[in-house]
């Protein structure tokens, strides 16, 4: 059994912004998969960049780094299909965050 990651990213938010992303986002998708759930991972990282794209400075922000991985004996390519049905699975949570808070995951099918 190997861990394949299927989405890294990160998720963000001002400081003073009440909101704390493992109470908002569940610990597992894709509750029906043949080797078990997909996990989501939130660890909270320095800011990866010093600005926005924009030029707005992140020192302001809490960052946390997501990642979203499965334990499974395919291999990484295999897991392709389960990428679209996991997103959709995210998809409402992500949307329900409060105003402010940012995310960025993009599929990253490796082995980790």
């Amino acid at each position: 059994m190997k861990a394949v990651k299927l989405f890294q990213g990160y998720l963000w938010f001002p400081r003073e912004l009440e909101f704390e992303p493992k109470e908002a986002l569940p610990a597992e998708v894709a509750q029906g998969l043949a080797d078990g759930p997909a996990h989501l991972l939130l660890d909270e990282i320095r800011p990866p960049f010093a600005f926005f794209e924009d030029g707005t400075p992140t020192e302001g922000q809490r960052f946390f780094q997501v990642t979203v991985l499965v334990r499974t004996e395919k291999e990484p390519l295999e897991l392709k299909p389960l990428t679209a049905s996991v997103s959709e699975e995210l998809d409402p949570y992500l949307q329900a965050t409060p105003e402010g808070v940012g995310w960025l995951l993009l599929e990253d099918l490796r082995q980790v």
